[in-house]
């Protein structure tokens, strides 16, 4: 697993990946949470200032038989190593074929960073897809403001999270939106990740003082929804499709889903793969819209997504599925990790809200077989989230179906963790 910054469900899908029968190991920033979790076998550094070093050198070392990446910055560098190595002398060699063999045809590399491009090929497949247009300059964005009218979404490449997604309603939010989209990362901002985050990241993009490429694309009024994928020459091998019920922010990442069958969110994603010749874990997200429950393709995230991990039942075990198609034996069939088909990330709904309704009505997906990896989680949270966790500790939690979360998570910070305690 190939990791840039420090997020948790890389560590979860490292789990269920070593639970599914891999070996795994892992190039990661300093200070990582995959530290803490006894399903790694071994972790080497990652240096942003160079990257595709940390890349080779663990590659070489470990010899690898599928590479992971767990976010769009790791992806790149991939691509990156990809492209240098193919201009060498020999063509490339071993490390090519291993990225193509875990991320697809170097054909798909460009068009999955260009939102604009993906969205013209899926729409050649016969994709539902809301009309996407790159916007260079105020006067391209007032003829798109002329001919489609509000609202509309903004778009940077680039970019994941919702950092750099605005949903305009005006002119002048517009043109703030786009003046802000454009600028390459303010020096300050890039000093500081480096600093307290140690995270490196910014630093290149901000000296270089590099534009992101900004996309117009038509408001989809609906439910949002996501869909993740783990695909060998594509073709889908496993997936499993949520609408999402919680996010942090307007723009931000889910942080309750619930898990739907939908069948053209479905049929996208084996097109979308079969299109691109995919491999490896993908994330595609939606808007079902709310008047027919039509399913628009809005984004491809070519790397693996936060619900990647869940174990849902035969043909929903991404893991599973991936051993499988990596060893050529059959999947094996496990048992569901819930009946619920609500499911609260951890700890994403907590630190979105420490009195959510939906951490004891909904399966909260708590690790709790890896209890250094949830105190470690819980001690680095804000001063806020801990605030208001010690204040919602001391009320009276629903507990129908599941253990109480705050009286846990005590437990798990004090040290006295117990072993049989039932999983939320």
């Amino acid at each position: 697993m190939a990791a840039t910054d420090r997020w948790y469900p890389t560590v979860r899908l490292a789990m269920a990946l070593a639970a599914a029968g891999c070996g795994v190991e892992a190039v990661c920033p300093s200070g990582h949470p995959l530290n803490k979790t006894r399903a790694v076998q071994r972790i080497y550094g990652y240096n942003g200032l160079m990257p595709l070093m940390s890349l080779s050198r663990a590659i070489v070392e470990t010899n690898p038989d599928v590479l992971i990446p767990a976010d769009d910055l790791a992806t790149r560098h991939l691509h990156q190593l990809y492209k240098r190595e193919i201009g060498r002398a020999g063509g490339g060699g071993q490390i090519c074929e291993l990225i193509e063999r875990s991320l697809g045809t170097s054909d798909s590399f460009d068009v999955v960073h260009l939102r604009a491009s993906f969205m013209q090929l899926a729409r050649e497949e016969g994709v539902r897809v809301p009309e996407t247009k790159v916007i260079s300059s105020s006067p391209e964005l007032h003829d798109w403001i002329n001919r489609n009218g509000f609202p509309f979404v903004l778009k940077a490449n680039g970019t994941s999270g919702g950092d750099g997604v605005r949903v305009v309603k005006t002119v002048e939010e517009a043109e703030r939106a786009l003046h802000k989209l454009q600028s390459p990362p303010l020096l300050a901002r890039a000093i500081k990740h480096a600093l307290v985050d140690r995270d490196l990241t910014l630093v290149w993009p901000s000296l270089s003082r590099r534009r992101p490429i900004v996309n117009a694309q038509k408001f989809v009024a609906g439910r949002e929804a996501t869909s993740a994928i783990v695909c060998s020459k594509g073709k889908v091998l496993a997936s499993l499709h949520f609408e999402v019920v919680e996010k942090a922010g307007s723009t931000g990442h889910a942080t309750v889903v619930r898990l739907i069958d939908h069948p053209e969110m479905s049929a996208a994603a084996e097109k979308i793969a079969c299109r691109l010749r995919l491999s490896g874990f993908h994330g595609l997200d939606f808007m079902l819209e709310a008047h027919t429950g039509n399913a628009y393709l809005i984004e491809v995230n070519p790397r693996t997504t936060q619900v990647g991990h869940l174990a849902l039942g035969p043909t929903r075990n991404l893991p599973a599925a991936l051993y499988a198609a990596m060893t050529g034996k059959s999947v094996v069939i496990t048992a569901k990790v819930t009946e619920n088909d609500t499911i609260a990330l951890f700890p994403q709904e907590w630190k979105r809200d420490a009195e959510s309704p939906f951490l004891s009505s909904a399966y909260h997906d708590v690790p709790w077989e890896e209890p250094a990896l949830v105190s470690d989680c819980v001690s680095k949270l804000s001063k806020k989230i801990n605030k208001n966790y010690a204040a919602s500790a001391h009320k009276p939690q629903p507990t129908s179906g599941s253990s109480n979360i705050a009286t846990s998570l005590r437990k798990v910070k004090a040290g006295t963790w117990i072993a049989e305690q039932k999983k939320i």
